[in-house]
This record gives structure tokens, sequence and C-alpha cells, in this order.
């Protein structure tokens, strides 16, 4: 019987980023509404999927061997596991997202000390539990089913809320007094999993395939000839992660240059290329940058 690595994908708001960043990683995988078992064209991989806030309990208990959840949630159900990558997503952006404290606009609360006494709303208990224990605050935290925002100030004094920009509280008139902590998505291991050399070496090969495909993230890559008399001034024009690389072509008055941009800086460089004596310049994407 060969080996299978089980391995949880985060269902919600995290699962369709996820899902592509193993598409630009290597592997397909394929989910249904119907079905808590995605599909993968990697027959020694097993997906299931398991709310993102779950993950690191069923990952502690081994009834996974590894999952991706965030920190935040590796934190809030107190998990000893073991991180294999940070991968740095979110559901809207490649960043990372902050727990924040927030009160309404109106309230007189500036820090977490007014807060003594009070009612503070949030979906992360336990840590803002450890929050308030460590700056001396005694205050009753409420578990929230969610539309935290709209809790202050009749149903709590103030939430700990997770945001990537901040709009959403402020729509909800709230103002940020204090963030908790960051917290970016890692894929995590079961700790005897992690022993186990297959699936350590499995979840490597992973590992490096991921963060290649994060690394790849607003990157093409960049194609041209030019003559090698040119060669100094089209140098001069092109920023790199390492030196371009460089290679002779048939004719020895030409060579072939090879490298890998910033997208965004694409538009403008281009035609400095062009300017420096570049020709047959290829601009193409790419689906992993391994280091």
């Amino acid at each position: 019987m060969s080996e299978k690595l089980k391995l949880g994908i985060p269902k919600g708001s995290l699962e369709s980023a996820t899902v592509d960043l193993f598409r630009r990683a290597g592997f397909n995988i394929s989910t249904s509404s119907r079905s808590y078992f995605p599909s993968i064209d990697d027959p020694e991989i097993e997906c299931m999927l398991i709310r993102a806030q779950e993950m690191a309990r069923y990952v502690d208990d081994g009834i996974l061997d590894a999952g991706l959840t965030g920190l935040d949630w590796v934190a809030e159900n107190d998990a000893d596991v073991q991180v294999v990558c940070d991968l740095v997503y979110s559901k809207q952006s490649f960043g990372k997202v902050r727990w924040v404290l927030a009160v309404p606009e109106a309230s007189p609360f500036q820090t977490v000390k007014d807060l003594e006494g009070k009612i503070i709303s949030t979906e992360l208990v336990g840590a803002t539990r450890r929050y308030l224990a460590q700056h001396g605050v005694t205050a009753k935290v409420e578990f929230s089913w969610g539309a935290t925002e709209v809790k202050p100030p009749v149903l709590a004094d103030a939430i700990v809320e997770v945001t990537e920009t901040g709009s959403s509280l402020r729509a909800n008139k709230l103002r940020i007094i204090e963030t908790l902590f960051e917290s970016n998505t890692q894929l995590i291991a079961n700790k005897s999993s992690w022993a186990h050399a297959w699936k350590r070496r499995k979840l490597e090969d992973i590992r490096m395939l991921l963060e290649g495909a994060m690394g790849a993230l607003g990157k093409v890559g960049l194609m041209l000839n030019v003559k090698t008399s040119d060669l100094p001034n089209v140098l001069a024009v092109l920023p790199a992660l390492k030196n371009p690389t460089i290679s002779n072509l048939s004719d020895g008055e030409w060579v072939a240059v090879n490298t890998i941009l910033e997208e965004a800086t694409v538009r403008a460089i281009i035609p400095r290329l062009k300017e420096a004596g570049a020709q047959g310049i290829v601009e193409y994407p790419l689906n992993k940058v391994v280091m």
C-alpha cells in the first residue's frame, strides 16, 4: 500500500486563494460544494476541506498530517504543531492580516486599559483573553458568531476583529485603538508526521513548490537578443533578482539575455531596452521562482 499524506485545505474565505496557489505550484485541486474531500492530481495526497479555525486542532490531534491555516488560529487553539513554512496570502490580497481592538468612533476609549470591566466581542476569544491578561485588564470576552462589527455599542463596548484594509471597520463607524498581532497563512504539520521520513520529504517538496509559486507573484520573465557591443547599455537598464543569464547565439556578434522582473516595472523598461539596442523582446508569465 502506497503512502498517503492527509492534507487539510481551508474551507471558506481562504479556499479559492489556496486552490489557486496550489494550481500555480503545479497541483490541480477540484472542490465541490457537495463534498468535503476535494480531488487532487497527486495520488500521494488526500485532501479534506476543514474550516481554518479548526485546522490546527485536527493537525495537532493527528487526524490530518498537515494543513493550511492562519497563525492566528494556531495561537487560538494553542496547538503544538510544526510550522513547515509561512505563506503570506489572504482572502483579498497577498499580505498579512491584523487582529485589532476597535471601538465606536464616538467612544471615549483610547487604549486597552480603558476597557477594564467592559464587554469585548470576538471570534478570537482565547488570544483576546491572553492579550488582556498581558496588559492587566479584566474584561468580559464574548464569542461572536459573526457580524462582529455591528455589535458595538449596543451589544459590546469593543471588538477584536481581523482586518486587511480597515475599510469594513470604518464603514461601521469603528476606529482601531490597538493591534493584537499580525497573522498570515502557514503550512503546518503534525509533529509525528514531520518525524516520519516519507511524509517529511513530501511536505518539504510541497513547501518548495508553494514558496516558488509565492516567489513568482507579481514577476514576469523577459527574453531578448542583443549585440555584444550593446550589451553593457542593455544590462544598465535591467534590474534583476540576480545577474541575468547571458547565452551565446549562433551568430557570434549576438547574445540572448534572460531575466526576471517585477511586472509593474516592465512597461517602463521595455522601451528603454529597445533604445539600448535590444531586439526580439519576449515577456512571459511565471508560475514558480525557486531560489
